[in-house]
Formats: structure tokens, sequence, C-alpha cells
């Protein structure tokens, strides 16, 4: 065991000192040497012990042999622990080169994630960016459509204009072949001379009537100002002389006015319509709460013209909400009331049920121009299917809605009035008071002018009186007022 050992230590150190061994391999040799080492130092010990009874020379050689054994293992741990020193040094500078390439690969990271998320930002504006183009595309590609209509019209043109041009030609050409008798051409110059008159009286009568239009326009202006101002008096005057003059023409019906024309307050203090709202002190446009007799309290959209204020039951402006509802939706009412909406036949009922009132409708074309027409109205409750019972009382535009008839309420998916087989609802788009589908559909699909085909327009927001053209509308509103202004003075 002895001899092992200084073989093993004797190998150690060579291999520590002439040799690069690994890091595993030197913790091999360690361990085998401390595994090694008290084995052959309890070895000699009991050979030295075993021959302690013999001579003396023997026990000194032992002694010395023992010394040489330390000795040796001592300079080969010497050299050992010079070996993990230079080991340890190793490892550490190693352990320090990892470290700083974590430290680089950690900021190569971060820096990587911000250039992922700049590329995602520009990935998502790209995107948006492309859906643009995409809608601009779309319009350019509509206006690519509409221009070459119109040059196919031109070109249409320009051929028939040719065909003219050339037919003028030949009658030229004819007549330079023949010439005229001396009585032909005397006749062919007073005949001239008497077109050029006439001609000189026609552009003169033209700039008069030119004259005349540009004046009619200005009356026109000055007249719609002063019907404006002048409503308010004509809406005082309406529940003394409006039933009165359509009594006197013959193809009126008047149909029973109920004796409660002045809607009164509740005894609780609310208000029973927007009206009674302005005269107890609410001034300006907006949403408030009323509460009519006999019914629920609910917001309600006012608007203040004429000296007071009307309940508004319809809005629309832009087209952004569909009006292509169900009759539970019309029933209850839908929409935002600051922006488009519907109020609802059921609160328009509780409200009109407490008297007399007159129906306003506002119309505007796409070229700005705004009319508007008055009626006397019933309406009926949710047992007739919300029937209206109209009759005209002034407007600045041809009426489009039958007069003196019961008009039913329907919708697509309650239709009651099916005139030869054709469910105008369901055709026409939007809950409305239907008669014959022709008359008018203030509540059909938001429609630009550039829509094309009539049956295109008659799905959409237009109004038709019965003997003219169809109105295409960009905004309506309907509202209704008490007959009598004074009800609540």
């Amino acid at each position: 065991n002895s001899h092992t050992a200084k073989t093993v230590g004797r190998k150690s150190l060579c291999i520590l000192t002439n040799q690069r061994v690994p890091g595993a391999e030197i913790m091999k040799i360690i361990l085998a040497f401390l595994f090694i080492a008290p084995l052959a130092l309890s070895a000699s010990a009991e050979k030295d012990y075993s021959s302690f009874d013999s001579a003396a020379s023997p026990e000194t050689k032992s002694r010395f042999a023992m010394l040489d054994d330390v000795r040796i293992l001592a300079n080969g741990l010497l050299q050992l622990g010079h070996g993990l020193k230079d080991f340890v040094h190793k490892t550490k500078g190693q352990m320090n080169d990892i470290f700083q390439k974590l430290y680089i690969f950690d900021r190569s990271f971060y820096e990587l994630s911000l250039q992922t998320s700049e590329i995602k930002e520009e990935e998502e504006q790209l995107r948006q960016t492309t859906a643009r183009l995409q809608i601009n595309n779309e319009e350019i590609k509509n206006l690519s459509q509409e221009m070459n209509s119109k040059i196919e019209d031109l070109i249409q043109n320009k051929i028939q204009l040719q065909e003219k041009v050339w037919g003028l030609e030949d009658k030229v050409t004819k007549l330079a072949i023949i010439q005229p008798s001396v009585q032909e051409t005397k006749e062919i110059s007073s005949l001239k001379a008497f077109v050029e008159q006439q001609d000189n009286h026609i552009k003169q009568l033209l700039r008069i009537v030119e004259d005349q239009h540009v004046q009619l326009d200005r009356q026109h202006n000055q007249i719609m100002e002063l019907e404006d101002k002048l409503n308010h008096i004509e809406l005082q005057e309406l529940a003394e002389n409006s039933f009165t003059e359509e009594q006197t023409e013959p193809e009126a019906i008047s149909f029973p006015v109920r004796n409660a024309t002045a809607v009164t307050y509740q005894s609780d203090g609310a208000a029973p319509d927007c009206t009674a709202l302005y005269n107890s002190g609410m001034r300006s446009s907006g949403v408030y709460t009323i509460k009519p007799n006999g019914s629920e309290s609910f917001d309600v959209y006012c608007e203040t013209k004429f000296g007071s204020s009307w309940t508004v039951i319809q809005n629309r402006l832009d087209g952004s909400l569909d009006f292509n509802q169900t009759w539970d939706a019309y029933t209850n009412g839908f929409g935002d009331l600051n922006e488009e909406f519907w109020l609802g036949l059921n609160k328009t009922y509780s409200i009109t049920k407490q008297g007399d009132y007159i129906l306003r409708i506002e119309l505007q074309d796409w070229k700005d121009n705004k009319r508007y027409i008055n009626y006397a109205f019933r309406l009926g409750g949710p047992e007739t299917d919300y029937t209206l019972q109209l009759s005209r009382i002034s407007g600045s535009i041809p009426n489009a809605l039958p007069e003196q008839r019961e008009l039913r309420f329907s919708t697509a998916d309650h239709d009651m009035d099916i005139i030869n087989d054709f469910n105008c609802p369901e055709n026409y788009l939007g809950g409305w008071w239907h008669s014959e589908c022709e008359e008018t559909n203030l509540n059909g699909k938001y429609v630009t002018p550039r829509s094309k085909g009539r049956l295109e327009r008659r799905k959409g927001l237009y109004w038709k009186p019965k003997k003219g053209r169809y109105y295409l509308l960009k905004s309506t509103k309907i509202m209704i007022h008490p007959t009598d202004l004074k009800s609540f003075d």
C-alpha cells in the first residue's frame, strides 16, 4: 500500500507539473489520492508496529521510511494545491467570460425586443394604411365606373352630333348645287331678316326672364325667412281656424276633435311633454324627462323653436343608425336621443292621448334645401296597431301622405296591410305608416345620391307626392306640439 501511495503521488505530481489535465480528471485524481493515502499510512503503521519487537535498526529504518512517505505525500499535496489554485483562477476567468457573454446576450435580447415592438407598431400602421387604401381604391373604382359611364354617354352624344353635322353638310351641298331664283333669294332674305328680328326679341325676353328669376329667388328667400318668423303666430291660430278651413273644402272629411286640447300638469308636478317644460322655465334644447298622464316617466329630446318647445319623435342625420328594425323596436324606441333615434310608438301615444297635437315634419335634401309640413293628426293605441289619421294644415312642400284615412303602422315582421300581395315593409325596409307603398318612407334605408336605379331609391329615405317626383332626403325630423300654444299659461 505504501508503494501504491508513492506511485500515485509521483504520478499526480508529474501529471500536475508536466501536463494540463481537464478539471474533471483532476478531481478524480484528488479523490483517488485522498482515498489511497490514509490506507498507505495505516499499512505502514501496522508494518512498523509488527516489527516493533525486532531489532532497533529495523525500527529506525521504518521510521525514516514513514517520514519519506509523509514528505512525498506532503509534496504531492502541495503541488496538488498549486494545481487547484491555478484551476480555480482559470475557472474564475472562464466564469467572468461567461458572465460577460451573458450580459452581451441580455443586452442584444433587449434591443431585439425593442426592435420587435417597433416592427409590430409599423406593421399595425401598415395594416391601417392598407385598409384606408382599400377604401380609397373602392371609392376610386366607383368614380372610375361613373366616369366610364359618362364617357360612354359623351361618345354617344358625339356620334349623334356627327351624324347631324353630316346631314347638315349634305343639305348645304344640295343647296349649293340648286341655285335659287331671284324671287326665292328675296324670300329667303326676308325670312332671314324676320328670323333675326325674332331672335333679337327672344334674347331680350330671355334677359327679362333671367332678371325676373333673380328677383323671384330673392323674394323666395325673403318669404322663407318671413315664413319661419310667422310660424309661431300661425301655430297660435291653428286651434281656432285649422279644422274649420278643412271643413270648407269639398274633399275634406273631418274627424272628431277631443275636447281636451290642453295638457295640464299632473298632481305630482311632473311635466307631461316638452311644451310644459318650456313653460316651466326649461328654455334650451336637450334631453329631459317627462311623465305623461297615466304613463311611466321616460326621456325625450326637446327642441326649442318658434317661442316654444317641441317633443321630437324621430331624427335622422347621417345614416349612422339602421332603421330596418323589428316591431318591438319600433314600439319601444331605439337609438341615441342626442343623435339618430326613434322615440317609440308607445311613448308617442302616451303623449298624444293627453290632448290634440300638431305633427310637424322637417325635410332636408342633398342640396341642403329645407322644407316642412304641418298636420293635425290622431294616433291610435296598440290595439289598433297605432293607426295614424292626418289632415294637412300648412307647409312648404306638397303633401305625400294620404289624408283622412286610417294608416296602420307596419314592419317587415308585423305587416297588417298587404296590397296586391306586395309586402311594403319587407321590400322598402323600415317601419312606417304604409298605404300604397308609394307616398313616402321616412324610416327607409339611408341612400346617398350616387345610388342608381329607381328600385334602390325607393328603398331609401324619400318624400314622394302623389303627382310628383321622388325627393331623396339627407335628413328628417318629426316632432309634435299641442295645438293650443297657451295651454300652460
